[in-house]
């Protein structure tokens, strides 16, 4: 499980993140939305411990993630938005350097790179340096090293940048079959149908404030919408309103 408590980051005297508290529970899919530079990739960042935060706790699985850094990032599996990766490995390179990396000590980690690469439709490329792996191609590298070493929370930053419509219904039905099996996973996304489609709750973010969570019921009622969707309490709770 995922748990934030009053957790700021400030940038130069300039507050990016005041006062944010969740709970995401075991097997639960929680979206993450705002508009742009509203704090969700900095609050990713102190999830993760890339970011040390102002004030307030982070707790991964019940991990302290300032006390108990190692402890709690071995939770963890991050997908960024941006897959930053050695090109000059090959794609099975990279997994056992992921590998290496968790200290997993798997005695079938062929069979298991193996399953993961043919998984995410990149093992015929497993050989091939990733300088040339197209966009979407090092997304699903990132994918699968991320789920290597089978961690209990998933944190993922716009998961759909780069990929083609099968590559975005494959991702759908993983994350989906992953939170059935009790991984827990936090996703932001500027991708309104598919939070709408696969969270269980949904919190809004405008200018570093939580400004709503709840179930897309729940989130009506706050926002007044009626039978309106994810778009519509979208904009009516973060006053982003579009005049046409």
């Amino acid at each position: 499980m995922i748990r934030l408590e009053n957790l700021s980051k400030i940038y130069g005297g300039k507050k990016a993140l005041t006062n944010i508290s969740l709970t995401v529970e075991k097997g639960e899919i929680f979206g993450f939305i705002g508009p742009n530079g509203a704090g969700k990739t900095t609050t990713i960042k102190l999830m993760s411990g890339l970011l040390l935060p102002t004030a307030g706790q982070v707790e991964i699985n019940g991990f302290d993630m300032l006390r108990e850094p190692e402890a709690a990032k071995k939770q963890i599996g991050l997908i960024p938005d941006r897959p930053y990766l050695y090109e000059k490995l090959t794609g099975m390179e990279f997994m056992a350097f992921t590998a290496e990396l968790y200290e997993t000590h798997f005695d079938d980690f062929q069979e298991r790179a193996k399953g993961l690469l043919k998984r995410f439709s990149i093992l015929d490329q497993a050989n091939d340096m990733i300088e040339s792996y197209s966009h979407g191609m090092k997304q699903r590298l990132i994918m699968a090293s991320a789920l290597f070493h089978d961690p209990p929370v998933l944190i993922v930053d716009e998961p759909m940048v780069g990929l083609d419509p099968r590559g975005i219904r494959m991702v759908r039905g993983l994350f989906k079959g992953l939170a059935s099996q009790g991984t827990t996973i936090f996703m932001s996304t500027h991708t309104l149908n598919l939070a709408e489609d696969v969270c269980d709750r949904i919190g809004i973010i405008n200018n570093g404030e939580l400004v709503a969570t709840g179930t897309i019921p729940e989130l009506k009622n706050k926002a007044k919408t009626g039978e309106g969707g994810l778009e519509e309490i979208f904009f009516q709770l973060t006053e982003e309103i579009i005049h046409i």
